[in-house]
């Protein structure tokens, strides 16, 4: 049993971000034309002709200002695809977006990076997380695509 898990972007970070991203520009939705697009709402590929939308996220950020600590020159934003509008979260048990190279990122609880790793399919997503987590001084990490660097989704502990 895992004491981890993907987590999407939050409901109310959402709503911000379909009105104003990170970067602070509007969003501009558009149709999909071929689905595929990894969405950070509800943690899976788009479909063809979805309303989605390409906003700046600043994943880091967002978790410095909940816990109150500044992330310094660590704070970086990146494009990532969510629904245009409103939708009804993930309904996965598991990790998405497994089927490539990611980076497992991690964190302190000060908001540095403590480290790394590469994983390769078919390795285990869930190994990482349980390697990065015996650290005690990881308080999370991101998963990165490695061929553009975009954030994926965050795992935390327990």
């Amino acid at each position: 049993m895992t004491s981890h898990h993907a987590r999407p972007i939050e409901p109310a970070t959402l709503k911000e971000l379909r009105s104003t991203d990170d970067a602070g520009r509007p969003p501009s939705p558009y149709a999909d034309p071929e689905g595929g697009a990894p969405l950070r709402c509800c943690l899976r590929r788009s479909e063809p002709g979805e309303p989605i939308a390409l906003v700046s996220y600043a994943p880091l950020r967002r978790w410095a200002a909940e816990t109150g600590v500044d992330p310094g020159a660590y704070d970086e934003q990146g494009p990532v695809f969510i629904h245009a509008e409103e939708c009804g979260g993930p309904e996965l048990n598991g990790y998405p977006f497994t089927g490539a190279h990611r980076t497992v990122r991690r964190y302190s609880a000060d908001g540095r990076i403590l480290g790394g790793c590469l994983v390769e399919p078919p390795e285990s997503f869930e190994s990482a997380f349980a390697e990065a987590f015996v650290d005690s001084e990881v308080a999370l990490v991101h998963v990165r695509a490695v061929e553009y660097g975009c954030f994926l989704y965050e795992v935390r502990r327990g």
